[in-house]
């Protein structure tokens, strides 16, 4: 797999951070050394020639005769600060087209990344001065992370709350980052938590669906404030099924879903399937 065979190649793989076996953090540089200018929440599209055919063997192509390309959008999680490279916390789907061979990658190694950074999640909605609360299952943290790390040294939110929903202790792959910003910072609360972890681990933090923290109570209890239409803005990414229950939890509790007819709308939310 050559640049010249893949004339689409415009990026290589700078490093590649595992967390485990299936997830990992993907630090990727264009060839023309820039960074494209982003808002923290958007989102690049990465790509891989597809693999061959399994009937036919043979590597699909488009009218021109070149490999055709597998895209996937994947939000940023560095943040738009960073001048060398993009960052992506990109998870190994089973049979997925692309992750299966983003995953054999070796530092390097060339890709495409899409010229267009998009994308509408982004803190630009939210007023100053808000109580920012972010509900991330998986992967889906990644935009959280990106909008923490570049406004942090001059926050515009009152408190900024990063609820982590995984099913391993394992999966938590900026625990100990994000931990450490919660010890510097008192305006910056990381709730992980777990939903399968074996009893008898050394984990010792929440247990449970992420959407058990947002109870009235629990909520207030953990953070120190309530979960009040008025005064927050809640961002929901991930898990599809998550995003529905918090949802019609959250409608039912005053918050408005930010779209056109709402564009002061309190409840944000960016699916990942």
């Amino acid at each position: 797999m050559t640049e010249e065979e893949h004339p689409q190649f415009n990026a290589r793989l700078l490093e590649r951070i595992d967390i485990h076996h299936e997830l990992a953090r993907f630090r990727i540089a264009l060839d023309d050394g820039t960074v494209p200018t982003f808002t923290p929440g958007q989102f690049a599209t990465v790509g891989l020639p597809q693999r061959r055919d399994p009937e036919t063997g043979e590597f699909p192509r488009d009218r021109k005769g070149e490999r055709k390309l597998v895209r996937r959008a994947y939000s940023i999680a560095s943040p738009a600060t960073v001048t060398d490279h993009l960052e992506f916390y990109i998870v190994e789907v089973d049979n997925g087209r692309l992750t299966h061979s983003l995953f054999h990658l070796h530092e390097g190694d060339h890709l495409h990344l899409g010229p267009k950074i998009a994308g509408h999640f982004t803190l630009d909605p939210v007023p100053p001065g808000k109580n920012l609360v972010m509900v991330g299952t998986g992967t889906g943290l990644a935009p959280f992370l990106s909008m923490y790390e570049t406004y942090r040294d001059d926050p515009r939110w009152a408190n900024f709350v990063l609820m982590d929903g995984c099913r391993l202790a394992h999966d938590l792959g900026y625990l100990d980052r994000l931990n450490g910003y919660a010890d510097e910072d008192d305006r910056f609360f990381y709730a992980p938590t777990v939903t399968r972890e074996p009893d008898g681990s050394d984990w010792a933090g929440h247990r449970g669906r992420v959407n058990a923290l947002l109870e009235v109570d629990r909520f207030e209890q953990e953070f120190g404030f309530p979960l009040d239409p008025e005064t927050c803005h809640v961002f929901l990414c991930g898990n599809p099924a998550m995003i529905d229950q918090v949802e019609a939890d959250l409608l039912e509790r005053g918050f408005v879903v930010e779209n056109k007819e709402h564009p002061d709308g309190t409840l944000h939310f960016e699916r990942y399937w």
